[in-house]
């Protein structure tokens, strides 16, 4: 933010289109002989733009703009930071999110279960701060694609270069929980949080989900679970990263909300069910809710002075102008 330490210098200003009335429009400035046109019988006098005119135009105009320039250097031009820095840690938080084929159901609005789920990890992102949060993807098989940061420009572009199906066609829920376990189990964190969301049921991976909620539980993680689509019959399209066929068919939803309660009970979490992208935004809403801890925050106030730079650009227009008039057009302003 700019400011001023000396505001009522800039009254200064008004001096200026004083100072340009005397110097150049003044009718009883000396040096001018007054000559009635009516008894001249040919034609009028005109001034032509000759470029040594617009030449001394332009640098008349820039002088009083270098001049102005100091003027405003006089006020104190400076720029006010202020710093917000935390000093009581966050919590860790990673969101385990399903890349299995059946994501790319379009059943929760005008994008995919998939697309819905990405939208709305980024917003919710966005909303946190002094939370470290990281990113696991499970298919067939399940990754790591972020540890816990707080770089969240960089999560956010992780989160645009998963796809569906990058992961093998598959469901291993417990595996997903057990990567992400795993890599907040050295957090110093008070506070670690698993975010869970999938549309199926543990179909795949050698981990089985309550042995994986079990090791989260020890370790003191909670975790929130998120059901996302519809019961049903539903379209799938979506496109295989590996040949980059175009795939299509029917999908028969089955989620398995009964295992999805028992974990997020037992961890001390929360399951939720979203049908529709306006429920899923709320979902995670009430989940930023609930996540939201009181933090010590000081704020530091940064000021730097910016007058060098305008009495450099004030003194280097009118050097610029002296230079100008006296070498190329051969006078003084």
């Amino acid at each position: 933010m700019w400011s001023l330490d000396f505001p009522p210098t800039l009254l200064l200003l008004l001096i200026v289109p004083v100072l340009i009335y005397l110097l150049y429009f003044r009718k009883a400035r000396g040096g001018k002989i007054f000559f009635n046109f009516s008894i001249w019988n040919t034609e009028s006098f005109s001034v032509r733009p000759t470029p040594r005119r617009v030449l001394l135009v332009i640098t008349r105009i820039l002088f009083w703009i270098g001049f102005s320039l100091l003027i405003v250097a006089m006020a104190g031009p400076v720029v006010i930071e202020k710093q917000r820095k935390y000093l009581s840690r966050g919590l860790d938080l990673i969101v385990v999110l399903d890349v299995s084929p059946s994501m790319s159901a379009q059943d929760v609005g005008t994008v995919t279960r998939f697309e819905a789920a990405r939208e709305v990890v980024r917003d919710f992102v966005a909303g946190r701060e002094n939370d470290a949060i990281g990113l696991v993807v499970f298919g067939a098989e399940a990754s790591l694609r972020v540890p816990p940061t707080f770089d969240y420009r960089f999560l956010d572009t992780a989160l645009d270069s998963v796809e569906v199906m990058e992961l093998g066609d598959g469901t291993a829920i417990g595996l997903g929980l057990a990567v992400a376990a795993l890599h907040l189990k050295g957090s110093s964190s008070k506070e670690k949080v698993i975010i869970l969301i999938t549309d199926g049921d543990n179909n795949a991976g050698e981990i089985d989900p309550d042995r994986a909620t079990e090791v989260a539980v020890d370790l003191g993680i909670r975790i929130y679970t998120i059901g996302i689509g519809t019961e049903g019959e539903t379209t799938l399209q979506y496109t295989d990263p590996e040949s980059g066929k175009q795939m299509r068919g029917v999908y028969q939803g089955k989620l398995n909300e009964e295992l999805l309660r028992r974990i997020a009970k037992f961890s001390g979490g929360r399951y939720f069910h979203s049908g529709t992208l306006g429920i899923l935004n709320t979902v995670f809403q009430e989940i930023d809710s609930l996540e939201t801890k009181l933090q010590e925050v000081a704020v530091f106030v940064e000021r730097k002075q910016q007058h060098r730079i305008f009495i450099l650009a004030g003194f280097a227009i009118i050097l610029l102008c002296v230079f100008i008039n006296k070498l190329l057009i051969g006078e003084l302003l």
